[in-house]
């Protein structure tokens, strides 16, 4: 069974969804035969690159709202985040185009590494001291996951690597309905919307389980000569043959 995940490394939910996602799976009698799949979506895709500034600043122009109100909304979340035992400051983290960084998952994604990129970049944004849109802070945090440290400095210094397989993700979302992230997609039968609670996650496994489309093979005409994985040969009676 395969889950995948919409999400972006600006978005506090998408932090707390995982977090509560990865404990519901925890629970799943199946889990070892599930596969998770981390898909790109920009909160903010008309962000230029470079284009950082303060999320209390951000938070307040973007509601209409005074700066003493945006930190009472940081301060909710980050109730939420620490009620699942994650860190986060709410003051003084930063807020620009995460586009490089949806670049860069992606290529962990093909070495195999990027559930490990995207656990060390959430932490590094909500959690700690280290801006995510600084691309020597993001090539430590790739490096740290384990991708080559050469191979991470060629994906950010070329605009175009991995570029169409975000912009894809997010067209893949557009289609699907989604308009808000954390979203998550069981098998493509069930979505969930928003960082719900773990046994919110834990039910829809269970169904999607249960619903997932069983393959069975049903033979026709009877036995009949073929050549077995070793390449042995059954020559039927009365027939030449190698």
């Amino acid at each position: 069974m395969r889950v995948e995940i919409w999400s972006d490394i600006a978005c506090p939910w998408c932090y707390i969804g995982k977090a509560r996602f990865e404990k519901g799976l925890a629970e799943f009698a199946h889990r070892d035969e599930v596969e998770v799949v981390h898909r790109s979506f920009e909160l903010d895709p008309g962000r230029a690159k470079g284009d950082t500034e303060k999320v209390i600043d951000m938070l307040a122009l973007k509601y209409g709202r005074t700066p003493e109100e945006a930190r009472g909304m940081e301060a909710n979340v980050a109730a939420n985040a620490q009620a699942e035992g994650l860190g986060y400051r709410a003051e003084g983290r930063d807020h620009g185009s995460t586009f490089d960084i949806h670049r860069v998952l992606h290529l962990a994604k093909a070495r195999g590494l990027q559930d490990e990129l995207l656990s060390l970049a959430y932490r590094a944004n909500f959690a700690e001291e280290r801006s995510v849109f600084d691309d020597a802070v993001l090539a430590d945090l790739a490096v740290e996951a384990g991708l080559d440290a050469d191979e991470v400095r060629a994906v950010l210094a070329d605009p175009a690597a991995y570029a169409e397989e975000v912009r894809a993700d997010e067209r893949e979302a557009a289609e699907l309905g989604a308009n808000a992230v954390p979203f998550f997609v069981f098998d493509r039968r069930y979505g969930i919307s928003g960082g719900q609670p773990s046994e919110v996650f834990v039910q829809a496994l269970e169904r999607a389980w249960k619903d997932r489309p069983v393959s069975t093979l049903t033979t026709l005409g009877g036995d009949a000569a073929a050549c077995d994985a070793d390449g042995a040969c059954e020559v039927p009676q009365g027939t030449s043959g190698v």
